[in-house]
């Protein structure tokens, strides 16, 4: 498939063939293919744990449970997902790059970030898995831990406390379903998003010989 194909067809995937499993082959591209985003200071600051067995995702799904809530159709949906690739930032993976000689920034201070990479780049990351999936003709989800289960999530699997589940890469064969009512929403082109120069300007017309 056409890289600009794989762009046009990703979509959000919300329900999944629980009877078709995710090949291996696959699930090994989907790692391999997000350890190339790119990072900063090359920092590789990410780790992925990967859900299979229905125990497993069963664990996942009993650990962000909120109590007293039942499972809405969006979330039934989801758990029919066959694979599930919890996605992990390392933040002290960045400031021990930074603090290397050919950095320098030796105090591992974390002002010194404008915005915190290790998510940025697990986010990048994420994106390659999503990508693939589409390639391979399957379908996919992003999807984030509620803060208030974060802690669930990672004794549930054992996450070091110093890694964030950035979120939760679902992947599966697709069913058709109800579209998102977000779908409702224009999608906003490059004319929109696309400012030349300085914000608020335009892309300029052509140039007239």
């Amino acid at each position: 498939m056409e890289f600009s194909e794989v762009v046009r067809r990703r979509r959000m995937v919300r329900r999944y063939d629980p009877d078709r499993p995710v090949p291996d082959d696959v699930v090994q591209r989907l790692l391999e293919n997000a350890v190339r985003a790119p990072s900063a200071g090359f920092s590789q600051g990410w780790d992925f744990v990967v859900l299979r067995e229905a125990a497993e995702r069963d664990a996942f799904w009993s650990a962000t449970a909120e109590e007293g809530v039942a499972p809405d159709a969006w979330l039934t949906g989801i758990r029919s997902a066959p694979l599930l690739v919890l996605c992990l930032s390392d933040k002290q993976a960045y400031l021990e790059r930074y603090a290397a000689a050919d950095k320098g920034w030796a105090d591992r201070d974390e002002s010194r970030w404008p915005v915190p990479y290790w998510d940025v780049d697990t986010g990048m990351a994420a994106l390659l898995m999503l990508l693939t999936a589409t390639d391979e003709g399957l379908g996919s989800l992003f999807f984030g831990v509620p803060a208030t289960r974060q802690d669930a999530v990672h004794e549930a699997f054992a996450i070091p406390a110093d890694r964030r589940v950035v979120g939760v890469v679902a992947v599966g064969y697709a069913l058709p379903g109800p579209k998102s009512p977000s779908l409702r929403r224009h999608r906003r082109d490059a004319g929109e998003v696309g400012h030349w120069g300085r914000f608020g300007v335009p892309r300029p017309g052509p140039v007239e010989g």
